[in-house]
């Protein structure tokens, strides 16, 4: 790529919304990257807190490169609205399975990206699975960690009854507080609180979980080509869930499908060390 095409290469840059330390970080990193002659962009919210015009992380689809400043919750919105960018976490957090870069190894690490992207044309990505579900006549967007059916709420007469089938098999029917489909970046998050088991960020997986189960079954991994059917009865509303923040109400009986988007999150730099991070879990 010649030096002229420099100038074409596009960051995108999100801090986590009310932390003054991502947007200290976020300041430094546009300065440094706007002298390397890249061209920059912040999401609204961080540039009425440090200057400049900002466009909504949407916006930010087709970007070389989206980096979330913040913890895992930051991780997952941007995630959920930057499309196929690919991105880069950068962990404020505690744990930070989703976040594999450390604030003081941020300048070097997206420095390095964008000097791949200049001398191969590529900035080195990996790709991890998400989840579509969808009803009759209805989707949600895709969820990186999971996807809930739960029946009016939780806790002692807000249940319902949810019948689990994997690929037209049926597995489980209980009355439980909810039926939980992670994937393997999600297996460490409201699975693992739920009992569920965790799962190598390298396989091709899933797994599904009961919540509070009255006649329950083990958790199950299941090969992440299967299709998921979750049949919800016994209520007289109930929930979908996608990655906590996507919300849809149904209306019993209704069935809602879940399985392996098509379409993966791609993510730059390098992988979060998955011990490492086991480590912090308390």
């Amino acid at each position: 790529m010649d030096a002229d095409a420099a100038t074409e290469i596009a960051v995108g840059l999100v801090a986590q919304r009310g932390n003054e330390r991502a947007r200290s970080l976020a300041t430094t990193l546009r300065d440094a990257l706007e002298e390397s002659d890249v061209t920059v962009t912040v999401d609204e919210e961080t540039a009425a807190a440090v200057g400049g015009e900002g466009v909504p992380v949407a916006a930010m689809s087709g970007f070389d490169l989206v980096v979330s400043i913040g913890g895992d919750g930051t991780f997952l919105f941007v995630a959920r609205e930057a499309g196929d960018a690919p991105l880069l976490g950068v962990n404020l957090g505690e744990v930070g399975f989703l976040n594999a870069v450390a604030p003081a190894e941020t300048l070097e690490t997206v420095a390095d990206l964008v000097e791949r992207l200049r001398t191969d044309g590529e900035i080195g990505c990996h790709e991890v699975d998400r989840l579509e579900v969808s009803g009759p006549d209805w989707d949600l967007p895709p969820a990186l960690n999971e996807v809930v059916v739960h029946g009016p709420r939780r806790g002692h007469g807000g249940g319902a009854t949810v019948e689990i089938s994997i690929d037209g098999e049926r597995y489980a029917e209980s009355h439980v507080d909810g039926v939980l489909v992670a994937t393997p970046t999600g297996s460490t998050a409201y699975n693992l609180s739920e009992g569920g088991p965790l799962l190598s960020p390298t396989l091709e997986a899933l797994v599904v979980t009961q919540m509070c189960a009255s006649d329950p079954m083990p958790p199950l991994v299941v090969e992440g080509d299967s299709e998921i059917s979750l049949t919800i009865t016994d209520a007289e509303t109930g929930y979908v869930i996608a990655d906590g923040r996507n919300r849809r109400p149904l209306e019993p009986p209704a069935t809602v499908t879940v399985g392996v988007a098509d379409t993966a999150l791609t993510l730059a730099g390098p992988r979060v060390d998955f011990f490492e991070a086991l480590e912090k879990l308390e």
